[in-house]
């Protein structure tokens, strides 16, 4: 009250500074939270940046050896799926697939026991490692996905270590290393971000944008100061007037989701049908299975005379440039090649091999579109199969317009995209990486469950056995939540 008793008097000096010290801006534990954050996006740059060179180091060591020799890969590709298949058998079954269902999956079960057996600094290691193999073995994979799921480990892992294990908070982290991670291995902070809304959360709390906001843009700036400024495949001034041009739109949209929609049918398990024929076979001899999908591999690459090994980032730049020297069948034969490599259920992503295949599929679209420039559909139909593969649009907007760093497109690519995902939708009803993450999900449920009847049937298969969602320990429950070995 003032001194005349009519109404509240100012605030003491002492009452202000009480209330300064209260506020977002100056509160310790905030800060606490912020530095954390920010180191975190520190170590998901560095991380992303080692792994990228690394990448790029054994996919180059194997195209040296097959370039000396062809022949090679029939015995390196199969004996290197076989090794990673047996790899992944126990401890680091978690580390098989691209990484990005693993995430999503994590961020929506709030348990430490199933996030720890997925997101741990030993999963996080292993992917790493593990895909290097795979692309040193000339597996038809990307690191994108697996930089997501490392990312999302490394600040699930530094915000548990610093005391923010309630399961919010964890989830927080989970999805900034996740976006931080997505920016800095294509070096897209715009796509980062969308990603981490479209793809990974499904929402988007107003508390969250400046924790996504910050840990891209440091993650992002850790890559930019290392790698400099430069678009993945390169800067392109494509066009697309308007008039007859757009029938390219119509074009890649359809053609071009509808393969991304077959795609992920064909890698989401399935109980039934050929799925679930496939799954079964992989099931009994897992070892052999691997080896023969990597035989598949080396075989449909003897059909061209670039190969369909590692991610196709070079088949694809060079047809975006317009002077392509890969064979016209080579979108059509990397889908298969992707097919084979995820069917195997060793670690390695889809991104960057699921953009070579739409480059190659537009290529193939040239022909009924005389007049359109052909860089500009290989760009389209980029786009449009990556939509179509992961029924996110906006991603694959954003994300075809950072990698080539332009603007001018954004409206066709925009609304090949939306196309691309209706089309995709008549053939797979759910995006991939959720379905995947639904599959992991219902696993571990299934297990829980499994183990509370104390005397289920132990051989009885669930979705969790597939290698393309690797399920993580579940956690015993008594009246707290415990996290077993990863190995059993």
């Amino acid at each position: 009250m003032s001194s005349d008793g009519k109404g509240p008097g100012p605030a003491s000096p002492q009452a202000r500074l009480q209330r300064l010290s209260e506020s977002e801006l100056f509160s310790l534990p905030q800060w606490r939270r912020r530095v954390l954050f920010w180191s975190g996006a520190v170590l998901v740059g560095l991380a992303a940046v080692g792994f990228a060179q690394a990448a790029d180091w054994a996919y180059r060591v194997f195209h040296g050896v097959i370039t000396h020799n062809k022949y090679w890969a029939f015995l390196i590709t199969p004996l290197t799926f076989a090794l990673l298949a047996w790899l992944t058998q126990g401890a680091l079954k978690a580390t098989r697939g691209s990484g990005i269902p693993q995430a999503i999956a994590a961020l929506k079960v709030e348990d430490e026991g199933f996030r720890q057996g997925l997101l741990s600094l030993r999963v996080a290691i292993g992917k790493m490692a593990l895909t290097l193999a795979a692309l040193l073995g000339g597996a038809s994979v990307g690191r994108e996905g697996p930089t997501v799921h490392v990312g999302a480990g490394l600040l699930y892992s530094l915000g548990r270590r610093f005391g923010f294990a309630e399961p919010a908070a964890a989830g927080r982290f989970i999805l900034a290393g996740a976006a931080a991670g997505l920016a800095a291995a294509f070096n897209t902070p715009l796509a980062g971000i969308v990603f981490a809304i479209e793809e990974m959360s499904g929402s988007f709390e107003h508390r969250l944008s400046g924790i996504l906001l910050t840990a891209v843009f440091v993650a992002g700036m850790v890559s930019l100061g290392i790698l400099g400024n430069y678009a993945y495949f390169g800067q392109f001034d494509i066009g697309l007037p308007l008039g007859k041009a757009w029938w390219a739109v119509l074009a890649t949209g359809v053609v071009c989701g509808l393969a991304g929609g077959l795609f992920a049918r064909l890698i989401v398990p399935s109980d039934h049908g050929f799925r679930g024929f496939i799954g079964r076979l992989r099931a009994r001899q897992p070892i052999v299975f691997a080896a023969a999908c990597g035989l598949a591999l080396v075989l449909l690459s003897q059909l061209t005379h670039t190969g369909l090994y590692g991610t196709g980032y070079a088949q694809a730049r060079e047809i975006i440039e317009g002077h392509a020297d890969t064979v016209s069948a080579f979108g059509v034969l990397k889908f298969f090649g992707n097919i084979a490599s995820y069917w195997a259920g060793i670690p390695g992503g889809i991104f960057s091999p699921a953009l070579a295949v739409g480059a190659g599929l537009g290529n193939n679209l040239t022909a009924i579109l005389p007049g359109v420039d052909p860089s500009a559909v290989a760009l389209l139909a980029m786009a449009a199969y990556l939509s179509g593969v992961t029924q996110a649009p906006l991603t694959a907007t954003v994300i075809s317009m950072e990698l080539t760093a332009n603007q001018q497109m954004v409206l066709p690519i925009m609304a090949t995209c939306l196309l691309a995902r209706a089309a995709s939708s008549i053939l797979s009803r759910k995006p991939v990486y959720r379905a995947l993450a639904d599959k992991l999900i219902e696993g571990y449920e299934h297990e829980l469950a499994r183990r509370a009847a104390e005397g289920g049937d132990n051989d009885k298969a669930t979705a969790g056995d597939d290698p393309a969602t690797p399920i993580p320990p579940a956690a015993g429950r008594d009246d707290h939540t415990t996290s077993p070995s990863p190995g059993h």
